[in-house]
């Protein structure tokens, strides 16, 4: 097939789930198919360029600056939000000069599957009807969880605002798009319930058992760690400029943190993961929590802990950190939420736990109980080893590609 594949960014350095997501699955069709790639370049990244010929034949990079959350452009972003019908978190991907490559592209060249990665491009796309729709999380669900946790009346009130442009948005591309492809079945079953989506299909998350097994395991890794493990009790790994992420950090800081410490004070966390906004990085101020910033390789930190933490409140697609931490043979904790999507079975091969008190008890649990925590950590990983390599969900994800009969 001949493919075009349309998204916000280019995928180096890879440090979001989505990014995973998208290079696993373009380094496994690239061999076979003719990929072209089209998406915004970061000129800070160059990195991102420079690499796209490791999963594309053909790279379309388009110029447009996207504002940093933490500046002012963003912050007038953000009034605009207030009265333009597109949620906010389209309309800063909105450019006539990506529509316009698209349309050249387009004109050029005659696709047999053209891809949107994420809702964001759709604003660029005139006719999406053309378009097979690869949809990461279902956008409004996580605008209406933000409007549920929003700190104060105001917060709650703007996210709403969004939550409801984003419905209206996302309704209208998911009706007309040719089909869309969920990353789960709970996703999917919410957009045919939600929009009335007719055409919808799900992939589950893979995971690169071998990159991510630690290196006692077999077979050896052709890519080992460069550094020694750091060793802490607890890891969390995300990009910590995602809503999500930060607000289910700073969840657990205030309201799980202090019972833990309270029964085990020697208790150390790793909050690992890129661009941590002000608020997160002032978590490293508290007792026995690191915060790292962007990390060239996270296996040395999760193959150095003993318990990986999901404590997520808001969020929607699947969570890639629980199936790695998963292939890295370290026991899930994990709220409802931040497991959504995924296959688990609670108490077997993960520990669900929603509220403060519950989610304190299961690390102490894990942290007392070494055993316990590898019968779980063994299982969860005989659980990916056997269902989510990249492969399979690859072919998966190929067969859905193909243009109708």
């Amino acid at each position: 097939m001949k493919i075009l594949w349309v998204k916000t960014d280019f995928l180096h350095p890879t440090d979001r789930g989505g990014q995973i997501r998208t290079l696993e699955t373009l380094r496994r069709l690239h061999p076979v198919h003719e990929v072209h790639y089209l998406a915004y370049d970061n000129p800070a990244q160059p990195e991102g360029l420079a690499r796209a010929h490791e999963y594309c034949s053909f790279a379309y990079p388009v110029t447009h600056h996207i504002p940093e959350k933490t500046s002012p452009a963003f912050f007038l972003q953000l009034l605009q939000g207030l009265i333009s019908p597109l949620p906010v978190a389209v309309a800063r991907w909105k450019s006539d000069a990506f529509a316009q490559q698209f349309a050249t592209v387009t004109a050029q060249h005659p696709f047999d599957c053209i891809v949107c990665d994420f809702l964001f491009p759709a604003a660029n796309i005139p006719d999406i009807s053309r378009c097979v729709l690869f949809q990461h999380n279902v956008e409004a669900q996580i605008w209406d969880r933000h409007a549920e946790q929003g700190r104060t009346p105001l917060h709650r009130w703007y996210f709403g605002l969004q939550a409801k442009r984003m419905a209206a948005f996302e309704a209208e591309i998911c009706r007309k798009a040719q089909s869309i492809i969920a990353v789960s079945e709970a996703d999917a079953i919410l957009m045919r319930q939600r929009y009335g989506s007719p055409r919808v299909s799900s992939v589950p998350t893979g995971v690169d058992v071998d990159f991510f097994r630690p290196l006692t395991a077999s077979p050896p890794q052709a890519d080992p760690p460069q550094a020694d493990p750091p060793k802490t009790d607890l890891v969390f790994l995300g990009s910590m400029d995602w809503m999500p992420n930060i607000d289910g950090m700073l969840w657990f800081a205030q309201d799980i943190w202090p019972l833990i410490r309270a029964q085990r004070p020697t208790t150390t966390l790793a909050i690992v993961g890129r661009k941590p906004s002000p608020k997160i990085q002032a978590l490293a101020q508290l007792p026995g929590i690191s915060v790292t910033g962007t990390v060239p390789d996270v296996r040395p930190y999760l193959h150095g802990a003993k318990t990986s933490i999901v404590p997520l409140r808001i969020g929607g697609g699947t969570r890639l950190k629980i199936y790695e931490s998963m292939a890295a043979q370290v026991p899930v904790i994990s709220t409802a939420i931040g497991a959504e999507g995924l296959d688990w079975t609670d108490g077997k091969n993960i520990l669900i736990a929603d509220s403060p008190a519950a989610f304190a008890q299961s690390c102490l649990e894990l942290l007392a109980q070494p055993q316990r925590a590898r019968q779980l950590a063994d299982s969860a990983f005989a659980l990916v080893d056997q269902h989510y390599s990249w492969q399979a969900i690859t072919h998966q994800f190929e067969s859905l590609l193909r243009p109708p009969a």
